[in-house]
């Protein structure tokens, strides 16, 4: 195991191995801090950063920060590397990857050629080293594009999650808050419903309704009930109408064993999906959702800082080639992103490091209601993963998830930051809200307040609590 070294204003910092290197340079979090392996001050901070800015990238092949051995995320992440797309960079250090990651050379077409050849590692070490600017900026020039019903990933576009939550999963409740988000233009990712439990009953009882809406009103769009894997399974077996499979994951195997989960599980039900073909415009099957501090709450972050761990699930979930990735980003809680400036660096890293990987990034950008965070914080997180170019983002009614009890973008948010950035939604889901007369002459949501009762969508609300 290598040693790292550097001299600040005369004072010598060593770091044990590289995965102490990582942690020491990561910015601060509580998360981090709570396991003990967060910089000591402000200057070995930097000097841990200086001592990573010389590491070669090539170092992150030979040191796992996870052995090999005993972890089927790290045999995943350099069995599959790929060394003809990591050739134009093998011979950097880690800052010098960061240089060239903001110079004109780096360029969609480069990064999309390099992404195979990269680690998660590589990817969160070089995000240690820049700033916010630097993470919105290199982030934006990623496009990643995948397909189900609707096209999700396109220049110029935002989708948005639709997710009509309920806590007893109530049919009228979920058609209020389904009925809501279709008339504010969301929903073009996908609709999605965490249910209140994980049965197969009730599971089947939300697909089914989701799948009778989508059908009935000809929405190209797709549908998710966030249940377990294996409850997905189950149901594909049994004839249930499920478009997309959704999993928590992490970035060690031991996380992943706290959610019930392995690789060769969700080899499974990545080819029962593919099997049911329920794709239109393309057959990206797969939802994931992520989250730093998920492998440290489960005390299974090998002594690894939270930021490099969460990088690692993208590797996981880039074996699937998902529609959806999503970093739920102020969830789990303050000890984990203790307040609206970890937060937001946690969402700018996620974003930067699944997009550098090839992966479809989304966010829910959101804060429990103990977190030192307002709804000022999710304006302002909005608008930065806006103009770094999000595939899309989760909405709720309000953004008050009345079955979660947390704290989460709009409806409305959405539509402020499309108007303020020029973005449209998905086009498949644009043409269909076209066509049923929401969009105005300038493309924008169409006020139906006044004329709610003979909108056509109206019928939703009236069929479902029926």
């Amino acid at each position: 195991m290598s040693v790292y070294t550097s001299t600040l204003n005369g004072e010598r910092h060593r770091f044990d191995s590289l995965a102490r290197l990582l942690a020491a340079a990561s910015p601060e979090r509580s998360g981090d801090r709570l396991a003990g392996l967060a910089a000591s001050s402000a200057r070995e901070r930097v000097a841990a950063r200086w001592a990573l800015a010389e590491v070669p990238l090539t170092a992150f092949l030979t040191e796992p920060v996870v052995p090999y051995e005993t972890d089927e995320v790290t045999r995943l992440i350099l069995d599959t590397h790929d060394p003809f797309a990591f050739a134009p960079v093998a011979g950097m250090t880690v800052g010098e990857l960061r240089e060239w990651l903001l110079s004109e050379a780096a360029d969609a077409r480069a990064l999309a050629a390099l992404a195979p050849g990269l680690t998660p590692e590589m990817t969160a070490a070089v995000s240690k080293l820049m700033g916010n600017a630097d993470l919105v900026a290199v982030a934006r020039k990623v496009s990643v594009v995948t397909a189900f019903r609707s096209t999700i990933g396109l220049p110029g576009r935002l989708a948005t999650r639709l997710q009509p939550n309920h806590p007893t999963d109530d049919p009228a409740g979920v058609a209020a808050a389904l009925l809501d988000g279709l008339l504010l233009g969301s929903g073009d990712a996908v609709i999605g419903i965490n249910p209140a439990t994980d049965s197969p009953k009730a599971v089947r009882d939300l697909l089914e309704l989701l799948d009778g809406v989508i059908t009935r009103y000809g929405i190209p769009t797709q549908s998710c009930v966030l249940s377990h894997v294996t409850t997905s399974v189950d149901l594909m077996a049994r004839g249930a109408p499920v478009d997309l499979v959704f999993q928590s994951i992490a970035g060690t195997q031991a996380a992943n064993a706290s959610f019930g989960v392995t690789l060769g599980l969700l080899d499974e039900a990545y080819e029962a999906a593919l099997s049911l073909g329920r794709g239109t415009v393309g057959q990206n099957v797969m939802y994931f959702e992520t989250g730093q501090g998920s492998a440290l709450s489960a005390d299974a972050h090998h002594g690894v800082d939270q930021q490099t761990v969460e990088a690692r699930a993208y590797a996981v979930a880039r074996r699937y080639q998902p529609l959806l990735v999503n970093t739920v980003v102020g969830f789990i809680g303050p000890e984990y992103l203790y307040d609206g400036r970890q937060i937001l660096r946690a969402a700018l890293e996620d974003h930067f490091c699944g997009k550098l990987l090839g992966l479809p990034m989304g966010l829910d950008i959101c804060y429990t209601n103990h977190a030192d965070a307002d709804d000022d914080d999710v304006a302002t997180m909005l608008t930065m993963l806006g103009v770094a170019g999000a595939s899309f983002v989760i909405c709720t009614p309000g953004g008050d998830d009345i079955m979660l009890n947390y704290q989460s973008a709009s409806y409305h948010d959405a539509l402020y930051l499309r108007e303020v950035l020029g973005l449209r939604p998905a086009p498949e889901f644009e043409a269909w809200l076209e066509s049923i007369g929401l969009l105005d002459e300038r493309g924008a949501i169409r006020d139906v307040s006044g004329t709610a009762g003979a909108h056509p969508l109206t019928a939703i609300g009236r069929e479902l609590a029926a």
